[in-house]
């Protein structure tokens, strides 16, 4: 891999404004109208929410990542995608770059709905 070149400065404050936390995947279901999307229900500790993830053809079975935690921006506006409503957005590493993409995970198992920060 060639590292991409690095995005430009961002401010603490800029970062503080998005709220990323910890929440174990419940389950991973298809979206029929979609070539890429699979649907998440994702456990946020105090709540669940429906996440849409790019991750069809990223595994050879997305089911893999169920009871698994992983890190989620979770203070996105809704967005519409392929008839479902995503209510934030997973973070995985190495996709932009070509590489075989991987959760952004904790390094021990913790409470869902931690920040990260």
């Amino acid at each position: 891999m060639n590292p991409a070149p690095i995005k430009s400065e961002a401010s603490v404050e800029d970062l503080e404004k998005l709220d990323v936390r910890v929440g174990t995947i419940l389950a991973v279901e298809e979206i029929p109208e979609s070539k890429k999307l699979m649907k998440l229900t994702v456990d946020l500790g105090d709540h669940q929410r429906t996440i849409l993830a790019g991750i069809k053809h990223e595994r050879k079975n997305p089911g893999e990542i169920v009871g698994r935690q992983a890190l989620f921006v979770v203070n996105l506006p809704p967005r519409r995608m392929a008839g479902e409503t995503s209510q934030g957005m997973l973070f995985d590493l190495g996709y932009p770059d070509g590489v075989t993409p991987a959760l952004a995970v904790p390094e021990r198992p913790v409470p869902n709905g931690s920040r990260a920060g």
